[in-house]
């Protein structure tokens, strides 16, 4: 049996981050579930906010507040805002290189919600990528792959370790402190923009631990994403191209987008993902994003992975326009935990990054804070448990439950199926209390079926979800209610 100083779940820029500020002195084992680069840091396009300088944070908390319907908890917000300052510097200074211009300044973008140009991206559209390559380059420790959780070892309000299966094996992981950066949800749902290891387990053993969930209704979806793919994962456009001036249109060409906000295109994301779904409802036709005021050698250099994505499907950019719908990209909410990480009432336990739910994005994210908040959250959890009294040497109880369909049942993946499904149509973008209550009832049937500990993971999250939703009565940011 391993016993490490601290064992981190999940190989993003969240779990990254903390690994970064771990001392090398420490026994540290990052896990990740298949290959490392699988995860949801790693399709972030758009870009990182920072606050400008400190004038800026008042602003920047403000638009962040706006976004997430004034439901955020502000502290949180203001050390998030304040602290971009130091984590933008400090990765800056490790070497970790942003587009700059002719200059070598660096370039700041504007995207939906934001009152000022405090965005920096790197490799134009490919933000997430360079992080999570930078800071896989910095990790000084030890990095496993093929490790799936599927339990948290704790006992009278402490946590001692994981149970994971290494390469198909179970094996009992030991830890003085574990760091939960194991992303969001995005799996549950038929349309995302999800990396496929994303799937809610961790979430669903919190359910059975009794470690709460919080603000588990506020469901983010992305306004403009290719779906007419057979993978589950569908093809993001990113927020910037609108930042950058492209239009959401109807088959007509019009910008119809104005109807529903006066911003048009730069309405925060559940305004205008909401409007395109119904527009698409209500008239049967396509939406499209239209790139044509762009000039082309401009638009390969500013999104040169979209470009070339869809170069391989057939689409001339920025002369062609695409067809685009929403599709789940973000969990606002997650497991509840402080602003420095813990976890309440589990003395070892902390959660970070788009796993957890600190307040900060409130009922609704603000573009580019995701990758902000895994950073800022990271330090500060690194910085909570480095500080913290090293207790005695107390005896590691004897965790000896075993589960005997770790992975999967036969039927199992007709009830994945038919749970994405049911999510996207009923726990979506627009909700009513019949299609709720429909949805309870089918997932409380397919947690009572012979099924794998995964599946029943996820159906655990995603019944949190639902109660969540039936809990609020009335709509507030991403929660849409329709009478």
């Amino acid at each position: 049996m391993k016993k490490y100083d601290v064992i981190i779940i999940g190989a993003g820029i969240a779990g990254l981050y903390a690994a970064m500020n771990l001392p090398k002195s420490k026994k540290v084992l990052v896990v990740c579930k298949d290959i490392p680069w699988e995860c949801n840091s790693f399709y972030a396009q758009g870009g990182i906010v920072t606050a400008l300088d400190e004038e800026d944070i008042t602003a920047h908390v403000e638009d962040t507040m706006a976004a997430g319907a004034f439901h955020n908890d502000r502290e949180a917000v203001e050390i998030m805002s304040r602290t971009s300052i130091e984590t933008t510097k400090d990765i800056l200074d490790r070497g970790m290189e942003f587009d700059t211009n002719e200059k070598g300044e660096l370039l700041f973008t504007k995207e939906a919600a934001h009152s000022a140009e405090r965005i920096i991206h790197a490799g134009g559209d490919a933000t997430g990528r360079y992080m999570h390559y930078f800071m896989m380059v910095q990790n000084k420790h030890q990095l496993q792959r093929n490790t799936l959780v599927y339990d948290l070892l704790i006992e009278n309000g402490k946590c001692y370790g994981i149970k994971a299966l290494v390469k198909y094996q179970p094996e009992t992981l030991l830890a003085d402190d574990v760091i939960i950066a194991s992303g969001g949800v995005g799996s549950l749902y038929a349309y995302n923009t999800n990396s496929r290891t994303v799937s809610a387990d961790i979430h669903g053993i919190c359910v059975e631990k009794g470690i709460e969930l919080a603000d588990m209704e506020m469901m983010q979806f992305h306004p403009t994403v290719f779906v007419k793919t057979p993978f589950a994962r569908k093809l993001l456009l990113t927020e910037a191209l609108r930042g950058e001036g492209a239009w959401v249109v109807a088959e007509d060409g019009r910008r119809f987008l104005f109807d529903y906000d006066e911003r048009g295109e730069l309405a925060s994301r559940d305004i205008v993902s909401r409007a395109i779904f119904d527009h698409k409802r209500k008239t049967g036709e396509e939406v499209y994003l239209d790139f044509s005021m762009f000039e082309e050698k401009w638009f390969a250099k500013r999104f040169p992975n979209i470009t070339r994505t869809f170069e391989a499907l057939g689409y001339k950019f920025p002369k062609d326009r695409v067809p685009i719908s929403p599709a789940f990209h973000y969990a606002v909410g997650g497991i509840r935990s402080d602003t420095n990480g813990r976890v309440e009432c589990i003395d070892g336990l902390y959660a970070i990054g788009e796993a957890a739910s600190t307040g900060v994005h409130g009922a609704n994210r603000l573009t580019s804070n995701s990758l902000l908040e895994g950073m800022v959250f990271a330090k500060r959890a690194v910085d909570d448990l480095l500080s913290k009294e090293q207790c005695s040497q107390e005896k590691t109880p004897i965790f000896d439950k075993e589960y005997r369909n770790i992975v999967h049942q036969e039927k199992d993946r007709v009830y994945k199926h038919r749970l994405r499904k049911i999510m996207w149509e009923d726990i979506g973008i627009i909700r009513t209390k019949k299609g709720l209550l429909e949805a309870k009832n089918i997932i409380y049937d397919m947690k009572n079926r012979e099924i794998g500990r995964l599946l029943e993971l996820r159906l655990n999250t995603a019944s949190a979800i639902v109660d969540a939703a039936l809990r609020r009565k009335e709509s507030l940011g991403t929660h849409y209610i329709e009478k």
